[in-house]
């Protein structure tokens, strides 16, 4: 039995089958990863533009990187990745899906159960009087502005801010009751999402992880490691799981 058998057979038994995705699943819908040659972070200075120090110190020049980051994400369409992973949902073989991302990609696809572990870039606040207001709202306007005159920030987390407290309690319950997670297009080496696994493996799931690169996981944590681009794995992965179901 292939690989790409094994990791099917694992999520058909699964009970409660969840994802943890990362940069890596949206590269091929035209997002580098941030670190990546030709990401954000090789022509911004991530100490500069990133973090929540910079964004209240020079908010409109961190507005220069988030419009640039803006015009990707209103550009992307999800990807076979993404896709497969709704439909997996729809089947009632994937319950819920952890993301690092704020592409909002899972979402367009179809997938309704999305933790945003970082964020969304859907909203925008005021971090000096609190008001929160639309992306939508505010669109075309660079830098977006507050009733209270101050320039909002995204919804998304900045270098120096917690993780939304809902998000990460809600991600640490997921992975706690998992029978499979499926860690697709990371790294999982940022802090503390890269606890995620541990708590899954911890608590008795099996690890199925599909990345272009081996990753500490692989030889720690991973039960079946599918190397290569997620798009075509997750395709496949749903196609063969299909095949199972109708011949049984």
């Amino acid at each position: 039995m292939d690989l790409l058998d094994q990791a099917a057979d694992i999520i058909i038994k699964g009970k409660f089958n969840i994802a943890l995705t990362g940069a890596g699943i949206s590269v091929e819908s035209g997002i580098p990863d941030f670190r990546s040659k030709g990401g954000l972070w090789t022509r911004y200075d991530p100490e500069e533009y990133a973090t929540i120090e910079a964004f209240r110190r020079y908010p409109e020049r961190v507005w220069e990187m988030i419009k640039e980051m803006d015009e990707l994400l209103e550009k992307a369409e999800p990807n076979k990745a993404h896709i497969g992973l709704a439909e997996l949902e729809r089947m009632g073989l994937l319950h819920g899906i952890i993301t690092q991302n704020v592409d909002n990609l899972h979402q367009k696809a179809g997938s309704k159960n999305v933790i945003e572990y970082h964020g969304t870039s859907r909203t925008l606040s005021c971090i000096w009087c609190g008001k929160r207001y639309k992306k939508e709202e505010k669109k075309g306007e660079y830098p977006p502005k507050c009733e209270c005159g101050k320039i909002l920030k995204p919804d998304i987390v900045f270098f120096g801010e917690p993780i939304p407290a809902d998000a990460m309690s809600r991600s640490f319950e997921m992975a706690a009751r998992a029978d499979t997670l499926l860690v697709i297009g990371t790294s999982a080496v940022v802090a503390p999402a890269n606890t995620i696994p541990s708590i899954a493996k911890r608590n008795g799931a099996k690890v199925i992880e599909i990345n272009k690169e081996r990753t500490w996981l692989t030889d720690s944590i991973t039960d079946v490691f599918l190397q290569g681009s997620a798009g075509e794995i997750v395709d496949e992965l749903v196609k063969r799981i299909k095949n199972k179901i109708r011949a049984e």
